[in-house]
């Protein structure tokens, strides 16, 4: 699932100004944005007053819904460029297409990984034939400029290492836990992890006090350092941290998301991130001309068309906290 908001607006990301430099409790409340005829997201990054958490740059969490008698995601073709997009699943199935040929079912706990690198484009659909429920999340990874023009690709990971402790079973998405390392491929320094929790579980998990971090709730009831995060929310926690200590008062689900402070300011619209609304401008131009991304095909139905660029560039600022 990617952002199909129609009324898509130009924000500035990354850079040190944005980073707290110590450990904090900062919730986050999700936006609502409308996808498709079936499909509602709860969108945690970025927010206001918090872009990005190390080189995660986007958020959305979606679900548990009930689409037996619906047609469940529907996503149309549309372009990226200049970051990874994660398919992350608890419930249900999505058949990811892309330009470069890629034709993947992706399940649950299975890694779905898309470099878009300088121009790709791909679309998202639930099979027909599927599951009853669908619940999961998409993220996006924003890539270094040393990295960010390079050639588009798809990685499908079905089996990943996990970290485990009494009453914890924490899923490498992306990254090092703990000395257990995802096979996807990473641009910079970070952490994905899917930590499933039961019931009446106390415990912590190591972090690196050069990385920030943040706690997206993804079902169940549990408190990371103390908050209770229900889910739907995000809580915030800086840097400076050895250590989370986690409690679960039922079954629950998290994802655990981190990394070194993402240094390069970036520009984000639609689906594109860059360093320049010159930039933006030319990926708009270079999609609506049907140049550069390339053609996903096998799926029935057209492309989505790009949303118009706001008349007043985008002028970077910075945020000292």
């Amino acid at each position: 699932m990617s952002n199909l908001d129609r009324q898509a607006t130009l924000s500035v990301c990354g850079g040190r100004g944005f980073v707290v430099a110590e450990p904090v409790r900062e919730l986050l409340s999700p936006r609502h944005v409308r996808l498709g005829e079936s499909t509602e997201v709860r969108r945690l990054l970025p927010n206001l007053g918090r872009r990005m958490v190390g080189a995660w740059a986007f958020v959305d969490h979606y679900g548990p819904d009930d689409i037996a008698d619906e047609p469940g995601m529907q996503v149309p073709p549309h372009p990226h460029m200049g970051l990874q997009t994660v398919s992350w699943l608890h419930e249900g199935e999505v058949l990811h297409r892309d330009s470069t040929g890629s034709l993947e079912t992706i399940r649950p706990r299975e890694l779905g990984l898309m470099t878009s690198g300088r121009a790709i484009s791909h679309s998202e659909e639930s099979p027909r034939s599927h599951a009853r429920f669908l619940h999961g999340a998409q993220l996006w990874v924003a890539l270094p400029d040393a990295h960010r023009h390079v050639e588009p690709h798809f990685q499908h990971h079905a089996n990943l290492p996990q970290v485990t402790a009494p009453g914890l079973t924490a899923t490498v998405i992306l990254g090092e836990l703990d000395g257990a390392t995802s096979p996807g491929t990473t641009y910079s320094p970070l952490i994905g992890a899917d930590l499933a929790l039961t019931a009446g579980t106390e415990t912590s998990l190591p972090l690196e006090p050069d990385f920030e971090y943040a706690v997206l709730a993804m079902s169940g009831e549990a408190h990371a350092d103390g908050v209770p995060v229900l889910p739907g929310s995000m809580l915030y926690l800086g840097c400076g941290r050895t250590e989370l200590p986690l409690r679960a008062t039922s079954d629950a689900g998290l994802m655990l998301l981190g990394g070194e402070p993402f240094e390069e300011e970036i520009v984000m619209f639609w689906n594109w991130i860059g360093r320049s609304n010159e930039e933006i401008a030319q990926a708009r131009q270079d999609w609506m001309d049907g140049t550069r991304f390339g053609e996903v095909k096998g799926y029935d139905g057209a492309p989505l068309p790009a949303p118009e660029l706001p008349a007043t560039p985008l002028k970077p600022r910075g945020r000292v906290r």
